[in-house]
């Protein structure tokens, strides 16, 4: 698999492998699918040298998922935290993809200024929190009844992983 930066042409398939995970219900909080047009302003957000974008793909430049580094709360002081979003296409999941992204996230880290990582994944996305305790990240606490969707409530599981020692 090769890693690269998103590029604006990216971001049709980027949007598609992010619908594909809604209709499950447990993956993420939007309940009807996005347009790429609602996600330029965040595509633009993503910066190389701050919070990057990132493409999977294969030899064939067929897109196989995306990692995304996102600002934590917002607050000028937080610049040393960021949330991280892994989405694998549906039809190659389970094969290793996403632990390869994650492993190039956790060690590009400090060199985009990084100290903390943060995962939020619903409890009942076994496999993502499995991958992320694989690479070291904690429970650091659940929200209880966090979303309601589908006619259900799903529990948010806060991960974190601290690269400097303090």
């Amino acid at each position: 698999m090769n890693i690269r930066n998103a590029t604006l042409s990216d971001l049709p398939e980027i949007v598609a492998i992010y619908n594909s995970t809604i209709e499950s219900g447990t993956v993420t909080a939007d309940t009807s699918p996005i347009t790429v047009e609602s996600r330029l302003e965040w595509f633009h957000q993503h910066t190389p040298d701050k919070r990057p974008l990132w493409i999977g793909e294969t030899e064939n430049k067929e897109i196989i998922g995306w990692l995304s580094f996102n600002d934590f709360y917002g607050r000028p002081a937080y610049h040393i935290t960021a949330e991280i979003s892994l989405y694998i296409n549906e039809n190659v999941r389970g094969k290793g993809y996403g632990n390869m992204l994650l492993k190039k996230a956790i060690e590009t880290a400090p060199e985009l200024g990084l100290e903390n990582l943060l995962g939020f994944i619903f409890s009942s996305n076994e496999s993502s929190i499995r991958l992320f305790k694989k690479h070291g990240f904690q429970t650091l606490g659940t929200i209880k009844n966090a979303a309601h969707m589908n006619s259900h409530y799903s529990d948010l599981e806060i991960l974190g992983l601290r690269l400097v020692q303090s």
